[in-house]
């Protein structure tokens, strides 16, 4: 399925469109990670851990957006984006969302 940010995909006309859809992960910090963000909030640097937390969930949110698509029998997905909140303390929610279209 084409997932693009923008409202239009060259060489293609939307059809029909069939809704917004969505995807969201909320994530909670691990004791171990938590422990090594304060050490590198001293020393300075990437917290590693919180990266490759990110970038699970939004890889979690993204394909429940697409499966959230699928179900709408969508083949696109036009003005994706991303949005994150922080949902409680040590928590953070990633949610994808679009507009679920068929083109031609």
């Amino acid at each position: 399925m084409l997932v693009t940010t923008t409202d239009n995909i060259p060489g293609r006309e939307v059809k029909e469109v069939l809704g917004v859809v969505f995807g969201s992960c909320v994530q909670t910090k691990h004791i171990g990670k938590d422990l090594s963000a304060v050490l590198r909030s001293v020393i300075g640097g990437e917290t590693k851990a919180y990266t490759e937390l990110m970038e699970e969930s939004r890889r979690t949110a993204m394909q429940r957006m697409l499966d959230d698509a699928e179900k709408l029998g969508a083949d696109a997905i036009v003005g994706m984006r991303y949005a994150t909140a922080q949902t409680m303390r040590g928590a953070a929610e990633i949610i994808a969302f679009g507009t679920a279209v068929k083109t031609y």
